[in-house]
């Protein structure tokens, strides 16, 4: 497709997506990495700034509720760099005053975490980095139920339906004022204009919340709401409420067939198609050559050791014993079900059916990305696989995985990014303050103010 061909106005966004030393599994044993990432400040504050000069839209870290990883197999204490890392919302509201446009993505479970908590420390964190913040949503697939006092890891299906009453609330306490409440008449007295606040007197099968919350209505109205889940529960709840979806796809024609169901599904909730992007993953090997992107990769592929190995694919085929096969064999199917990631699930075991790999092939494809794209080139090379799937429909724009940190985004930035503003695909300037305008979304406006009676707080 040229570049006429393209819809108006049409901008690619980009996102730096960060595991603390990079995401290869064995990040923190190459020598270019930050061994002690997880603790270092400084060192997230070059990434943050990095991004900034490359015109990103934002960052974003991955992040789990809890440790849930025991150290008794060789596996998780040689190579698990995961088990140290900042919490993303303290983490970005530092950073927010060391940068001035990027947005911050930070993750926050509907499973484990209560409504009024998230809604607070979201909206505080848009007031402290002037409307930068995003939310990411999850249902949390794997089991840290032990951590937080809980009986059991609820089942998908039903961790979805919380999710969905969850976003609600959020949203609702988002409401309780609204944006020009808080008047501040010293002259007259009046702090807070009483008609202007609601109270959201939620009662719901999973929370009952009254609020209001004891913060201002958060300066983009609500934080940008990004979501990752490609199961069927994940589309339908990210077409109710998602503003970004982040996705996983290996071959471009499922990243069209899933970019095109989510679209499908947007007007039923009285949505359009760039009321929701779409951004998959991308993990770049770079290199002057091919040559020298083959070797880049494979210097990356020889740090796993066999005990990691074989741990990525025990946690892969959900703790089956696997004693009987070598790293040389075909990889037998995948389990049917799980009560974790169903969308990853689905895409690893469409590899094994489509690619009939070894052990060794599988484990090197997930060690790397961890089902995202995986792309090994030159500059120009990787710059047009984001070009082809980006006109082709695929995506609005991509979550940038560098392999290791921080020189993989400084040279993604230095080297693929300039390809992409030449091509006009991407900005050379933010278009404005917020996340919300630079990835070009409406502003909501209050859900609460028109409803028919306000609940009002009582005296003490």
């Amino acid at each position: 497709m040229s570049q006429t061909d393209r819809k108006p106005n049409r901008k690619l966004r980009l996102g730096a997506f960060l595991q603390a030393t990079g995401h290869h599994v064995s990040a923190w044993l190459h020598p270019a990495t930050q061994a002690d990432a997880g603790h270092n400040l400084d060192h997230y504050k070059q990434i943050a700034q990095t991004a900034e000069r490359g015109k990103f839209d934002l960052v974003f870290v991955a992040d789990s509720p809890g440790g849930y990883a025991d150290f008794t197999d060789e596996a998780t204490f040689r190579q698990n760099a995961k088990a140290a890392h900042f919490e993303p919302v303290t983490l970005w509201s530092a950073l927010s005053q060391v940068t001035e446009r990027i947005g911050f993505v930070a993750t926050s479970t509907t499973t484990y975490e209560d409504p009024y908590t998230t809604a607070r420390k979201f909206a505080s964190l848009d007031w402290i980095s002037g409307g930068r913040a995003a939310w990411n949503v999850v249902t949390t697939g794997a089991d840290v139920s032990a951590n937080f006092s809980k009986p059991a890891h609820l089942e998908h299906s039903r961790r979805y339906e919380r999710a969905e009453e969850y976003i609600d609330v959020v949203k609702g306490l988002w409401d309780s004022y609204e944006d020009d409440a808080f008047v501040r008449d010293r002259d007259a007295g009046v702090y807070l204009d009483t008609d202007k606040f609601h109270v959201l007197g939620h009662e719901g099968e999973h929370f009952q919340v009254r609020g209001p919350l004891n913060i201002g209505r958060p300066p983009q109205g609500y934080p940008v709401i990004v979501q990752a889940g490609a199961s069927e529960p994940g589309r339908e709840l990210a077409a109710r409420t998602a503003e970004v979806i982040f996705t996983a796809n290996l071959i471009l024609a499922d990243a069209q067939d899933f970019y095109r169901d989510v679209k499908a599904r947007l007007p039923r909730y009285g949505r359009r198609g760039e009321d929701l992007l779409v951004m998959p993953g991308i993990f770049p090997v770079l290199g002057g050559t091919e040559a020298e992107a083959q070797a880049n990769y494979e210097e990356l592929q020889s740090l796993v050791h066999p005990a990691v190995a074989w741990g990525i694919l025990r946690r892969h085929y959900q703790g089956a014993d696997l004693s009987g096969y070598s790293l040389d064999d075909i990889a037998p199917p995948l389990p049917s079900d799980t009560n974790g990631s169903k969308s990853r699930l689905k895409l690893v075991s469409d590899l094994v059916e489509r690619e009939r790999p070894t052990l060794r092939q599988l484990y090197r494809q997930v060690s790397t990305a961890r089902g995202h794209l995986t792309s090994v080139g030159t500059p120009e090379q990787i710059a047009d696989v984001i070009q082809s799937w980006f006109e082709g429909e695929a995506a609005d724009g991509f979550n940038i995985m560098p392999p290791i940190l921080p020189t993989g985004l400084t040279d993604f930035v230095d080297q693929v990014v300039p390809i992409l503003q030449r091509r006009g695909l991407f900005r050379e300037e933010y278009e404005g303050r917020t996340l919300r305008e630079n990835l070009g979304l409406q502003r909501p406006v209050n859900g609460l103010t028109n409803r028919a009676v306000t609940p009002r707080l009582e005296h003490a």
